[in-house]
């Protein structure tokens, strides 16, 4: 009897265990390829992550999505997360705002939420009623919109433009930018308008307000971080044959045919078919042989902008919602993380019964992210009595923040062409991460989009039919 053998499988080492390189791993594992991930940290998920500070467990930022992210709400669901998250039903934002002085503060509510109609009068009621805004700023915001959705994504000339000058070209002022276009950019853009690509901008608001009426529900993880990206991705990568290797920085790479080698810093070595970098730019730098993408020693060029998150624990409530915006302060956007914290099971906790957890999420703060803890202390828990009566007189039991230096790749005008593709020069050499050229800002849904880039790229030179778009929510099965 003669047997009959069988071709061994197509190997493939991942480099990056963010969420780029889960979504490429488990994509290239699913397609019958032999997988090893290698990532240097002692944990899955990147920069979207949660550690441990004493009983409190922490995010180190504050990371949502909105319901147009279709493809990080697609890897939720295969890593079976998705009830592990919260979706509002319908856009519901609260802005506020504290004008007079101290001694006598006004304090002003407003709200960005959408009704069920059609784009764009879906938002129409709640701007007509928006305080932060005079009726006659209002209809400017109007004209800007109607200008903006008129703009073309695919038109590269947006990219040499910044946002803040097309704002002012389109009848916008300083009114508008901060209490809205800024508001809503300094999030989701992690720069100001005068800072980032009008592309990358108008791909954000087109695309998150003016696309369909739910795609700007916003929705965040009600579970700590690394039980999404850490514990079910590694249970999920795992089960789908997927060799994990944490600790383990890759030293070198040595492209060669027909395979590529890669040597950790520890000794260990791997021959692949495929190799794809799906870790920050800097470390895709540091490993591609010269030449392998288009004008790449502008990569090292390429920069990035920091977020600070500043946490306070309060010994009481001071927050009834959960979460805000505040217009006119230092203070970007609150969160409450008392429950996903776990706080009232900790020691603090149960000596405070009515503590609670929040946490400031910062974005573009180039001239704070290196302050001491004490200045922002002095800096931010001022301003929160202010936006919060009841954090006048209440105790604050912990303060301390997390600094992300290098939290995002820098969208300033002109980055569009520093951003390269998946394929490289390279034959079986690949990039992922939020950084390539996926159209989107450096968020968890890049992330995502940029790993499904980089499988279909292995999967298409291999023959293989891959979707059109992988950014639509599904999986393969």
């Amino acid at each position: 009897m003669t047997g009959r053998a069988v071709a061994a499988r197509p190997a493939a080492v991942v480099v990056g265990g963010g969420l780029a390189g889960i979504t490429t791993a488990l994509r290239l594992a699913e397609a019958g390829h032999d997988v090893t991930l290698a990532e240097g940290r002692p944990r899955l998920g990147g920069l979207a992550f949660s550690f441990q500070r004493g009983e409190l467990t922490v995010d180190n930022g504050q990371h949502v999505f909105l319901r147009c992210c279709t493809a990080y709400r697609g890897l939720l669901e295969r890593l079976g997360a998705t009830r592990m998250t919260h979706l509002q039903n319908r856009l519901d934002v609260p802005v506020l705002s504290v004008t007079g002085s101290d001694e006598v503060p006004v304090r002003t509510l407003g709200r960005l939420r959408r009704t069920g109609l059609p784009v764009p009068l879906h938002l129409a009621g709640s701007l007509a009623r928006y305080p932060h805004l005079s009726p006659a700023d209002r209809a400017r915001v109007v004209r800007g919109a109607l200008a903006l959705n008129g703009l073309d994504l695919a038109d590269p000339a947006l990219d040499r433009l910044s946002f803040g000058e097309w704002l002012r070209r389109n009848g916008q002022n300083a009114a508008t930018t901060a209490a809205l276009w800024d508001l809503v950019g300094v999030a989701t853009l992690n720069a100001r308008a005068d800072g980032v690509s009008l592309a990358l901008a108008a791909m954000v608001f087109k695309t998150g307000l003016l696309s369909d009426p739910g795609a700007s529900d916003i929705g965040m993880a009600a579970v700590p971080l690394g039980v999404i990206h850490h514990d079910r991705a590694l249970a999920e990568l795992e089960r789908a044959g997927v060799r994990v290797l944490l600790r383990a920085r890759v030293a070198e790479l040595k492209p060669a045919a027909p395979q590529h080698a890669v040597r950790l810093e520890d000794g260990q070595l791997f021959t692949a078919d495929t190799v794809v970098l799906a870790g920050a730019q800097d470390t895709a730098d540091a490993l591609l042989p010269p030449g392998a993408v288009p004008g790449q020693e502008r990569l090292a060029g390429f920069g990035t902008t920091p977020i600070l998150n500043v946490h306070v624990v309060y010994d009481r409530k001071v927050l009834r919602r959960p979460f805000f915006a505040a217009l006119g302060s230092p203070v970007q956007w609150v969160f409450d993380r008392t429950t996903h914290s776990g706080l009232l099971g900790t020691t603090i906790g149960r000596a405070h019964p009515g503590a609670q957890y929040l946490a400031l999420s910062q974005s573009a703060v180039q001239d704070e992210i290196d302050l001491p803890v004490a200045e922002l202390r002095r800096r931010y828990l001022p301003e929160l009595s202010r936006l919060l009566p009841a954090a006048a007189d209440a105790e604050v039991l912990d303060f301390f923040v997390t600094r992300e230096r290098t939290a995002t790749f820098d969208g300033a005008p002109g980055s569009a062409e520093l951003r390269p593709g998946a394929a490289t020069g390279v034959p079986g050499l690949l990039l992922a991460g939020a950084w390539t050229a996926t159209g989107w800002p450096a968020t968890m849904e890049g992330a995502v989009r940029s790993g499904h880039a980089a499988a279909d790229a292995v999967l298409a030179a291999a023959g293989n039919r891959v979707p059109v778009d992988r950014g639509d929510g599904r999986w393969p099965r």
